[in-house]
C-alpha cells in the first residue's frame, strides 16, 4: 500500500528527534527502529536535507554529515530547532481546544469511558493554560444518525446488548442484520458503527446515516467484554485488479485509498495498482475524477465506465439539458477520454 504523506511526515519528525538525542546511528538500525527499508531511510534523509526554516539558505536547512552517510551512518549535525518544546500561540491553542471539544462530544456519544477520560484530561489542562480565550468557544458535534438510531446504538453500547438494524448499503440494497456494537468511529465525512455482524460472522462497519432503524435486543453480546481493536483499512481479497494512470492533481487518491502500489512516471503522472471489491464504487470514482485519468487497465473496466457515462449523457439529452459537444471533445464533453480514462479506486462491500 502507498504510504500516506501524514505517515511519512510523522516518521521524518521522529527521525530528527531520535537522531538529536542518540547521536550517529547506522542506517540499518534506523530502518529496523522505524519499520522501513534502509533505502527509505536514505530517501528520508535526502528529504530532510532540503528542509528547514524560512529563508532556506544553506544555514537554514537541517544538515547531516555527508561523510558519515557514505559510510552507512546517519549523523545529524543541525536540527534547526525541530526538537525544541512546542509553544502554542493563542490561536493555535484555541483551535486545538475546539478540536478536543468536538472529539469529546463524539467520544461521549460512543460510550467509551476510557477514551472520554483521556480526552477530558487533555482538554482540561489545555483550557486551564489558555485562560479566558477558551471560554468563548462553544463546539458541538452530532453523529450523523437519526435520534432513534443514535439512542439505540448508545444504549446497546452501554449495556453490551445486541442490536437489530435495518441497513441500506451504497448499492441501495436494504438488509436486516443483528450486530453486536463495539464502538462508534467518527471520520472526516461520516460516523461509522463498528460491530460484530452475526450474519457475516465477522467485524463490519456501518455508516450511521445509512442505518434506517435500530432496536436493542434483550440478548447480551459476548465479544465486547474484551477490548476489540479498531478495524484496519479495508482491503478486499477478491475482485478486480486495476491499474490506473492519473495526473498529479489526483495524487490524493494514492494517499487516501488503500492501493497495492504506486509508480511515478516521467513528469508528474503516476500509476496506481489496486484490488477492487465493488465495481460500482470504482465506476463512481472514475467518473468523478475523469479529467485526471490518463489510462485504465483492464479494458473491461474502461468499457464499464464509458458505458455508464454514455447512459448518463443519454438521460441528460432526453431532458434537453446537454449542450452539443464540440468536434474535439469526447462523449463526456470535456472529460472525453474522461470516462475512457476513468480511474480507479478502492473497493468496499458496504
Amino acid at each position: 500500500m502507498a504510504e500516506r504523506a501524514s505517515e511519512r511526515f510523522v516518521r521524518l519528525v521522529g527521525l530528527v528527534s531520535f537522531l538529536e538525542t542518540s547521536g550517529p546511528v547506522p542506517v540499518e538500525d534506523l530502518a529496523r527502529r522505524f519499520g522501513v527499508s534502509a533505502k527509505q531511510i536514505l530517501a528520508d534523509v535526502d528529504t530532510l536535507w532540503i528542509s528547514g526554516t524560512p529563508g532556506y539558505w544553506p544555514e537554514d536547512l537541517i544538515d547531516f554529515d555527508a561523510d558519515s552517510i557514505e559510510r552507512g551512518i546517519v549523523h545529524l549535525t543541525s536540527s534547526r530547532g525541530m526538537t525544541r518544546p512546542l509553544r502554542l500561540g493563542t490561536r493555535e491553542a484555541i483551535t486545538l481546544i475546539a478540536a478536543l471539544r468536538a472529539m469529546s462530544e463524539v467520544v461521549a456519544q460512543a460510550g467509551d469511558p476510557e477514551q472520554a477520560a483521556v480526552v477530558g484530561s487533555a482538554l482540561a489542562k489545555l483550557t486551564a493554560a489558555s485562560g479566558e480565550g477558551a471560554a468563548a468557544l462553544d463546539v458541538r458535534v452530532a453523529v450523523d444518525a437519526s435520534p432513534q438510531v443514535l439512542a439505540a446504538v448508545t444504549r446497546a453500547l452501554a449495556t453490551h446488548r445486541l442490536l437489530r438494524i435495518e441497513y441500506v448499503n451504497n448499492a441501495d440494497v436494504t438488509s436486516t442484520r443483528v450486530v453486536e456494537p463495539i464502538r462508534l468511529l467518527p471520520s472526516d465525512d461520516f460516523t461509522y458503527l463498528h460491530a460484530w455482524c452475526t450474519s457475516a460472522h465477522a467485524e463490519r462497519t456501518f455508516r450511521t446515516d445509512r442505518i434506517l432503524s435500530a432496536d436493542v435486543l434483550p440478548e447480551h453480546g459476548t465479544r465486547t467484554a474484551t477490548r476489540v481493536p479498531a478495524p484496519g483499512t479495508y482491503r478486499p481479497t477478491t475482485g478486480t485488479v486495476a491499474q490506473i494512470t492519473f495526473t498529479s492533481r489526483a495524487r490524493w487518491i494514492a494517499e487516501q485509498v488503500p492501493v497495492e502500489s504506486v509508480r511515478t512516471l516521467d513528469g508528474s503522472d503516476f500509476v496506481v495498482t489496486l484490488r477492487v471489491g465493488n465495481a460500482m464504487w470504482l465506476r463512481h470514482l472514475l467518473l468523478r475524477n475523469a479529467r485526471e485519468v490518463v489510462a485504465v487497465d483492464p479494458p473491461d473496466v474502461l468499457r464499464d465506465v464509458a458505458d455508464a457515462a454514455d447512459r448518463a449523457l443519454a438521460e441528460y439529452a432526453a431532458l434537453d439539458m446537454l449542450e452539443p459537444a464540440s468536434a474535439d471533445q469526447g462523449p463526456a464533453g470535456g472529460a472525453g477520454g474522461g470516462a475512457g480514462g476513468a480511474g480507479r479506486g478502492v473497493g468496499t462491500d458496504r
